[in-house]
């Protein structure tokens, strides 16, 4: 859907921004840009609607140059949220949504219906909110305006900058399970900001992680988290894997008098390797009715693990909610 080719962005007093930046973002897909101030993440994104013209490099929408398009064409199939949101604060709820269709000479009531929908996908009541003015709407509902209005015109593509991020954390962990729920419904391919890698978990599909206007590492949330690239992918993404996939060495070195005790360990036992997952040993355990484990590093034997051990590991770090495990 959207592809980068060896894109590079250099301004006039000679700042790379992005460098030699190549990458396909698939149609429909929630694809977020992060990283640290000064990354080139906006950058990158800017360019896709050409609001920064690329230094070197091609970027295609749809099998064909952004260059090769109309302007106005362009932005018009280009919905876009902006931290701030920027309503008209002079024109009600409905004719701050408009604009977009009627440049597009949609007719009137194609336009009201199509608002009249949107509105009720994000939670606001078509009869409430179409004639209210913006100062009348919390910071939150009017985050949703900006969305709406980016939707107005039915566009392919949705480019957001940092949207939640000036929101109080309730109302952007709203917002972010709005966004999920609504690209389930629209299925449009949506291009996000931001420098919160919680917020980039709990939204994406994929993740592209840049520094200083390079791609570090680009996959899924689970692939971040399980197969960080190098120490500052480790770094910047932080402590999210789950218990259940943390090797079964770190019980060792939580049982240390277990660890010690290689000799006691039977050689008969059942092998796991050291850096297998502890979901890989539950399974292990279920399938063959043991009582311990053998774990081994190379051919030698660095200590056992038991059931037990497993269960007394995940009540320390597993989170409980409503009485089950998460």
């Amino acid at each position: 859907m959207i592809e980068f080719d060896h894109v590079s962005k250099t301004y006039k007093d000679g700042t790379k921004a992005v460098k030699d930046f190549s990458l396909q973002i698939n149609e429909g897909e929630l694809f977020t840009l992060i990283g640290p101030s000064g990354c080139g993440k906006t950058t990158t994104m800017k360019m896709i609607n050409r609001l920064v013209k690329p230094t070197d490099g091609t970027i295609k929408i749809a099998d064909k140059k952004i260059s090769d398009y109309d302007m106005h064409q362009l932005r018009w199939n280009i919905g876009y949220v902006l931290q701030q949101i920027a309503l008209f604060p002079h024109m009600t709820i409905e004719e701050n949504i408009s604009i977009v269709p009627e440049m597009k000479k949609w007719k009137k009531d194609e336009i009201k219906e199509r608002i009249k929908v949107l509105l009720d996908m994000v939670g606001l009541d078509p009869k409430q909110f179409m004639n209210r003015m913006p100062h009348e709407l919390s910071g939150g509902q009017q985050q949703r305006i900006g969305v709406v209005r980016a939707l107005a015109a039915d566009p392919d593509i949705i480019l957001m900058d940092e949207p939640f991020s000036a929101l109080d954390p309730i109302s952007r962990e709203q917002l972010q399970k709005d966004i999920q729920a609504l690209q389930k419904k629209i299925q449009k391919t949506i291009v996000f900001v931001t420098h919160d890698m919680d917020e980039a978990l709990a939204i994406s599909d994929r993740i592209c992680l840049m520094k200083e206007g390079e791609i570090i590492q680009v996959g899924t949330p689970k692939q971040l988290i399980l197969h960080p690239e190098n120490e500052f992918a480790r770094t910047f993404i932080g402590d999210k894997r789950s218990p259940w996939q943390e090797s079964v060495e770190t019980l060792l070195v939580h049982n240390e008098s277990r660890t010690n005790d290689r000799e006691g360990v039977e050689k008969e036992a059942i092998t796991i390797a050291h850096d297998q997952a502890v979901v890989e040993a539950v399974k292990l355990f279920e399938d063959n009715n043991t009582e311990l484990l053998r774990v081994v590093k190379g051919e030698q034997t660095i200590g056992e693990i038991s059931y037990r051990d497993i269960l007394r590991f995940l009540r320390k770090h597993i989170k409980l909610e409503n009485g089950v495990m998460k």
